[in-house]
């Protein structure tokens, strides 16, 4: 299931980023007493109550303002407006209703989204002052007041931004399905891989509404297993258009890598590598989904028999923080190996499933430790154990030793890869756990 997104919009200067980092618990946006200090939008996971969503911090919105930068804020600002399922409208108390105020809520009436009215700065703990009351002629409802400095009044808001959410309706399949997120910058050719997958199998469904804007999920079942495509479609990058719909499309990238098993990570073979790529499947491996690399437009691509092995060199290195992940070379247009897509999904989500017996773990580490012994540090050595497993997706193993301090990054990454000569786990991450005895 996707996670909700609760965006947090106001003018500049009212404490958007305070109370951003209040409710996810870092500090994430910059906060500084300077109107247009937040001028992209950020995004981060929280929870509350049990239920988890995404919160989105926006730059402040200047309605009438002419200047180039206000602008492009207030571009990301709507953007982040129209994928919201709830809004937070945040106002200052200090300085009451302002005429920007007043176009900012009328331009939220419009949306038609829920919105929750937070009224920020109410520092002092007791009644709230007369001047809170005038709130209500923005006519968005009751207001809260909140402190985003000392948190007072957070749970509140929170609780009546959960209370707006449709948590029922939220799209929610059988565990058979195996869910894959195609994701990628724009105009890489994702909904076109979909497309041709649902032409090519003559088997799809039905195409769902996604529970995010834009976004459709399509039923897809051959001989291969039964699968859910989650397509962030309708992002399209024209001519000329600023980078702010290149955001956007990060933005839903990271919200339908939540909900799936594996991650189809869609490269331009004509573009190549860039950072953004770089970006999205950061995110799927910081979230331990199974991942794919496929190189689309190869058909575009003049090539001789050399190519693809200086290609997927190149890319080894672009992808050196993912040295699990597997390419394949197809083409949406033309069909060109995109029939081998299904068995490596098979293969990748079934290795992030991978359960391995503690006997067999400590065997594994008996024979690691004697290969290569353990770091010291003023003559005391490391001393490990035992391990085992504690989940899967991705794979998850504990290490019990004597001391996480002298456990130094070289060794874990010396017992991964023991753990993959051992076990085929290709494309999927793995995390090791460090506990000290009596942890």
């Amino acid at each position: 299931m996707s996670k909700p997104l609760i965006a947090i919009v106001g003018r500049p200067n009212v404490g958007k980023s305070t109370l951003f980092n209040k409710l996810t618990g870092q500090r994430l946006s910059i906060v500084e007493d300077t109107p247009g200090v937040t001028r992209d939008r950020i995004y981060a996971p929280s929870e509350w109550c049990g239920k988890e969503f995404m919160l989105v911090d926006t730059g402040g919105i200047e309605p009438k303002a002419d200047d180039v930068m206000l602008s492009k804020m207030r571009m990301q600002a709507q953007i982040a407006i129209d994928a919201a399922d709830v809004i937070i409208f945040v106002v200052d108390l200090k300085s009451g209703v302002t005429a920007n105020d007043a176009d900012i809520a009328h331009m939220l009436q419009k949306c038609g989204k829920p919105v929750v009215l937070c009224v920020n700065k109410c520092d002092s703990l007791g009644d709230v002052p007369p001047d809170f009351y005038e709130f209500y002629n923005l006519g968005l409802g009751d207001p809260y007041p909140v402190s985003s400095v000392h948190g007072h009044g957070t749970g509140d808001l929170l609780d009546a931004c959960i209370e707006k959410i449709d948590w029922e309706n939220r799209t929610e399949y059988p565990e058979e399905y195996t869910k894959v997120a195609v994701i990628g910058k724009p105009n890489v050719g994702k909904s076109s891989l979909i497309n041709y997958l649902a032409g090519e199998e003559r088997v799809i469904v039905s195409d769902i509404a996604g529970t995010t804007r834009d976004a459709t999920d399509t039923v897809i079942e051959n001989r291969y297993g039964k699968y859910i495509f989650i397509d962030t479609a309708g992002i399209r990058r024209k001519a000329k258009v600023e980078d702010a719909i290149e955001r956007y499309s990060v933005l839903r990238s990271y919200m339908a890598v939540d909900r799936c098993d594996v991650a189809v990570i869609l490269i331009d073979a004509v573009e190549g590598f860039s950072e953004q790529d770089s970006k999205i499947a950061g995110y799927a491996h910081e979230q331990g989904k199974a991942c794919i690399v496929c190189v689309n437009k190869w058909d575009a691509v003049e090539k001789d028999d050399r190519t693809m092995k200086e290609y997927t060199d190149k890319l080894k290195v672009d992808f050196s923080f993912m040295s699990y992940v597997p390419f394949l070379f197809i083409s949406a247009k033309t069909g060109q190996r995109v029939d081998k897509m299904f068995p490596l999904i098979n293969e990748v989500a079934a290795n992030s499933r991978l359960r391995i017996p503690t006997g067999r773990l400590n065997d594994l580490l008996s024979y690691a430790t004697a290969r290569v012994q353990p770091p010291s540090d003023k003559g005391k050595r490391l001393k490990i154990y035992y391990m085992t497993q504690a989940s899967t997706q991705p794979p998850t193993f504990v290490c019990f030793c004597n001391s996480a301090e002298l456990f130094h990054f070289s060794y874990q990454r010396y017992l991964e890869n023991q753990i993959r000569e051992t076990y085929d786990l290709t494309g999927t991450p793995i995390r090791l756990l460090i506990r000290e005895r009596g942890e």
